[in-house]
C-alpha cells in the first residue's frame, strides 16, 4: 500500500465546504494533525487550486472540522475549526468558520452523537476555537437531518432545509472584548497612506471594517477586480496587520495570522452587480460589504464577517453603524455581497462595562456531499 486511507464526510455548509472528521479518528497532539489536513485538502499548491487534495483552491473551499464528545457542560457536541492555506503549508486554528457552523448538527445526528426525535431538533455546539456556545436548529426525518427544504442562500444553487444557528455572546472570541479597544472608531497610521478610521470588532471572529469610500473604492468592486490591484491587496493586508497589533492578537505586524483579522470594505446601500450577473436593488439591504480572509477577497461573505458586521452595525458610533441604513427591523440586517444578500439578526446592548453582544442569528442551508474515506500518502 502506497496510501493509508481516513474515515471522513464532506460536507457542505452555507457557502463553504469542508472535510468533516471524527476527533478520535485523528492524533491528539495538533501538530501531527497539520500535515494530515494540508495532505488531505492539497496543499501547499503553487499553482492555487489544491487539484491533488479536497480543497478548491480558495479559503471557503479549504476547511476542515473535527467533531467529538463535548467539553462544555452546555453542550451536546465539540467542533473545532481548521482553516487551511492554499499556497502554503499553513492550517490555522484560531477562528470559526460560520457557514461550516451549519453543518455541525447535522453531522452529529447523522453520525449518532446526538440521539433527537423527528421534527425540530436542537443540537448545542461548543465551538473550541473561539469557546462559545451555538444552538443549531433544523429539522429531522427518520432519524436523520433532513436536506430537503424550500430554503435559498445566495451563492448556493437550489434550495434546502432551513438551519437557524443561534451564536450565544459571540463578543470577544479571541479578544479581550467586542470592541477590543474600546472604541467603535480608531485611527490606524498605515505607512505610505496616512491616518485612516477603522471599526476594530471580534464578534464571532475579530475584523476590522473601513469605509470602501477612505480608500477610493464604491464597495461594489467584485472579488476579482479587488485581488487584480497589486497595490490595493498589498494596502488591505497592511491594514489589517496594524488593526491586528491593535485588536491585541499579536504582539508584531509579521506575527499576525492568515485567518484573523479580517478585513472588510463596507458601503452604505449600492446597485451593485452579482457574480451570478443580477443587479441588486438598493432598496432590497441595508449595508454593503466586501471581505477578505486568508489574503483573499470572498465571493460571497463569511457568516461570521456578516454576524460581526451585523453586531457592528448597531454598536453607535461605529463606520458600519454610520453607513448602514436603518431597516424595518432594527434587530436585523440585511447585508449585501458579491453572491447576493442575507439577514443577519443581531442583539446588541451598551452597560457599564462596554458595548456587549447578546447573541447574533444567521439562516443557512447544509448537504452532506461525500462519505467514506480520504486517502492519505506514505
Amino acid at each position: 500500500m502506497t496510501q493509508s486511507f481516513l474515515p471522513a464526510v464532506f460536507m457542505r455548509g452555507g457557502s463553504s465546504k469542508g472535510v468533516f472528521f471524527h476527533a478520535k479518528d485523528l492524533p491528539a497532539d495538533r501538530a501531527a494533525v497539520d500535515p494530515i489536513l494540508l495532505s488531505v485538502l492539497g496543499s501547499p499548491d503553487p499553482y492555487g487550486r489544491q487539484l491533488d487534495g479536497m480543497g478548491g483552491g480558495i479559503s471557503s473551499l479549504s476547511k476542515a472540522v473535527l467533531i467529538g464528545p463535548p467539553s462544555h457542560p452546555e453542550a451536546d457536541v465539540d467542533y473545532t475549526f481548521a482553516q487551511v492555506a492554499v499556497d502554503r503549508p499553513v492550517v490555522d486554528w484560531k477562528g470559526n468558520c460560520g457557514n461550516l457552523s451549519s453543518a455541525v448538527g447535522p453531522f452529529a445526528v447523522d453520525e449518532g452523537l446526538v440521539r433527537v426525535a423527528d421534527g425540530e431538533a436542537l443540537v448545542r455546539i461548543h465551538q473550541v476555537n473561539t469557546r462559545k456556545i451555538i444552538h443549531a436548529r433544523f429539522p429531522v426525518r427518520e432519524g436523520r437531518a433532513e436536506v430537503r427544504g424550500d430554503f435559498a442562500i445566495a451563492g448556493v444553487a437550489g434550495t434546502g432545509a432551513r438551519i437557524r444557528l443561534d451564536f450565544l455572546a459571540p463578543g470577544g472570541s479571541q479578544c479581550a472584548a467586542l470592541l477590543p479597544t474600546g472604541s467603535p472608531v480608531d485611527v490606524l497610521e498605515i505607512p505610505g497612506f496616512g491616518p485612516l478610521r477603522a471599526s476594530l470588532v471580534d464578534a464571532a471572529n475579530p475584523a476590522v471594517f473601513v469605509a470602501a469610500a477612505d480608500l477610493g473604492l464604491t464597495g461594489a468592486e467584485t472579488p476579482d477586480a479587488i485581488e487584480a490591484r497589486a497595490d490595493l491587496m498589498a494596502l488591505l493586508d497592511r491594514i489589517r496587520r496594524l488593526a491586528g497589533v491593535a485588536m491585541g492578537l499579536a504582539a508584531t505586524e509579521a506575527a499576525v495570522g492568515l485567518a484573523s483579522p479580517r478585513v472588510a470594505l463596507v458601503a452604505g446601500p449600492t446597485a451593485a452587480r452579482t457574480l451570478d450577473g443580477g443587479v441588486l436593488d438598493p432598496a432590497g439591504h441595508d449595508v454593503t460589504i466586501r471581505m477578505l480572509s486568508m489574503e483573499r477577497p470572498h465571493r460571497a461573505v463569511p457568516m461570521t464577517g456578516a454576524m460581526g458586521l451585523a453586531v457592528a452595525c448597531r454598536v453607535e458610533g461605529s463606520i458600519p453603524q454610520a453607513l448602514a441604513r436603518r431597516g424595518a427591523r432594527p434587530e436585523e440586517i440585511r447585508v449585501a455581497h458579491p453572491s447576493g444578500t442575507l439577514a443577519v439578526g443581531a442583539e446588541v446592548r451598551r452597560d457599564d462595562t462596554g458595548w456587549q453582544a447578546d447573541s447574533a442569528v444567521v439562516f443557512r442551508t447544509a448537504r452532506r456531499l461525500m462519505q467514506g474515506q480520504v486517502a492519505l500518502p506514505l
